[in-house]
């Protein structure tokens, strides 16, 4: 009993400390978002920022994709751009599902790794671009300064607002999963590749002598992307413009907080450093009542449930083929399918199928109709079916979409199937296994419970941190000096040569020594000649 009493009086202390944490005034904040899904969750944290009284100036391309001029959240900044976000990916996505479709081969793969590093590289540039005409424009450098910013609030996909912040001398906190060579945490955290996948690979965190190998080869590339692709546009602007210089890598260490949109019950465990805040799921909320008709159509489909399915942002729809055939295995099933699809209406669509433009995503997963999402596997689908407990038939396509499936089958949460594999009768089985196979559910519905059991949602804890950066003008207390090292030290090479210099040295000293000694004593045992 006094141990129960005494826990009791410090969860009260610990409440009332969190109600007395310093109140952070209404802040400046300068946001450089990414646009598309990255846009999405970037505008749930900034309509929570402007809630709670903060002043938003928002960076957005003139032919933005998704980030509107007007906002009642935010004043804008456009920038013209050579080619708009939309055109830019639909061409890669569609030659991408093309690619994929002409079977998994090393020659297609080698293909697929070969056109997402050409289009990220070209990304990169065009936005480098971008950061450069702002830093050359006086004019628009004095507004800014003028404006007294608190911090820039950026994603690191691309990169150009890392490269700003610095030349305006502001403390940076990054909303952030991706930087310019893939998953963030590889620039700023320990990545033993022994147990950590590297993204694009396809591995867990269980690997076995030639998974390793694998690994390691895809590290390769990532240091590629990083060296030669990416890292290059953003180098040329610290040479030229930061006093001093840097590099991409050093820009991204030296940021005072990382907002990361995940967490360890969706991703493998691994290292991590004390600036890195998970907040996996941040945007997610409580399902609302579906519209009326939409309501209607998901009762009507009694016991059996309703299956959805949608392809994301980047893909209004899959070849005709496929869809006819997905569309004739959906026509055979007794449950009800809502499916997002802006193509060709397929010649094999059953009546229990229902094709809108558009869905309440979250809303559909939060409805206890839901039985299976079919999905493209993107973080942001991902996570709104940990949060409402929604096993996944995945079909990935490009990106982090297969990790991010690979992450619910290994927790036995999902299924995937591969493009390359994708028939009617490979869909029909694996939609029949998720459907039927009572342990995806129950695997789902335990993440949920665990995302769920935090004692500061993800939301406050985003928050939170962008408030502390403002508040202590910064969190340089919170970053490694790792990034100051020269990698030769980072990793104690010299130390190690030192070492095993100073070790060759003894060795060789004592052998010197009991040479000399043994050569000594043999010319004095030596008989003298008469």
């Amino acid at each position: 009993m006094p141990f129960l009493r005494t826990c009791g009086i410090l969860v009260f202390l610990s409440t009332c400390l969190m109600s007395f944490t310093p109140p952070c005034d209404g802040g400046n904040i300068l946001v450089f978002p990414v646009d598309g899904s990255h846009w999405i969750n970037m505008k749930v944290l900034l309509e929570e920022l402007h809630a709670r009284g903060h002043n938003l100036t928002v960076f957005r391309a003139s032919n933005s994709w998704y980030i509107d001029e007007k906002s009642p959240l935010y004043t804008s900044i456009s920038l013209e751009m050579d080619v708009g976000m939309e055109d830019f990916f639909h061409v890669f996505v569609m030659e991408n599902i093309k690619a994929q479709r002409e079977g998994a081969s090393s020659l297609t793969v080698f293909k697929l790794i070969k056109d997402s590093l050409s289009m990220v590289a070209e990304a990169h540039r065009l936005w480098a671009d971008a950061a450069a005409r702002i830093i050359e424009d006086k004019k628009m450098v004095k507004s800014l300064l003028d404006s007294k910013f608190d911090l820039v609030l950026t994603d690191p996909a691309v990169s150009p607002g890392v490269v700003l912040a610095k030349y305006l001398k502001l403390p940076v906190v990054l909303n952030v999963r991706w930087i310019p060579a893939g998953e963030g945490h590889h620039v700023i955290a320990p990545n033993p590749l022994s147990y950590v996948p590297t993204p694009g690979s396809g591995l867990s965190d269980k690997m076995n002598f030639i998974q390793r190998i694998k690994n390691i080869f895809y590290q390769l590339l990532i240091e590629y992307q990083l060296r030669v692709l990416g890292g290059p546009a953003y180098n040329a602007l610290c040479d030229k413009y930061i006093e001093g210089g840097c590099t991409i890598s050093s820009l991204l260490q030296d940021s005072d907080i990382w907002l990361y949109r995940s967490d360890f019950v969706f991703d493998f465990p691994r290292p991590t450093m004390p600036n890195v805040v998970y907040i996996g799921g941040f945007q997610l909320k409580p399902a609302q009542p579906l519209p009326a008709d939409l309501e209607e159509f998901v009762q009507s489909a009694g016991e059996h449930g309703v299956i959805i399915m949608t392809m994301g942002t980047l893909v209004n729809a899959l070849p005709e083929d496929l869809t006819d055939e997905f569309a004739s295995v959906f026509a055979k099933m007794p449950q009800k399918v809502i499916w997002k699809h802006k193509g060709k209406r397929p010649s094999t669509l059953g009546n229990n199928t229902l094709i809108v433009e558009w869905m309440p995503q979250k809303d559909l997963l939060g409805h206890p109709q839901t039985k299976v999402f079919v999905a493209h596997g993107g973080t942001n689908g991902v996570q709104e079916a940990i949060y409402h407990g929604v096993p996944v038939l995945g079909i990935p396509l490009f990106f982090d979409q297969f990790d991010n499936l690979l992450r619910l089958q290994e927790r036995g949460a999902g299924k995937i199937l591969e493009l390359a594999y994708a028939n009617s009768r490979t869909f029909e089985q694996a939609l029949n296994k998720v459907l039927h196979q009572d342990s995806y559910r129950q695997n789902i519905q335990r993440m949920s419970r665990l995302h769920r059991d935090q004692p500061m949602t993800p939301m406050d804890q985003a928050v939170f941190w962008v408030e502390y950066v403002m508040r202590n003008k910064g969190a340089p207390h919170l970053r490694t000096e790792a990034y100051k090292m020269p990698w030769y030290s980072y990793h104690s090479l010299d130390v190690l040569l030192a070492l095993m210099t100073a070790v060759t040295v003894l060795l060789y000293s004592t052998f010197a020594v009991f040479r000399f000694l043994c050569c000594r004593h043999r010319r004095k045992s030596k008989p003298k000649q008469h």
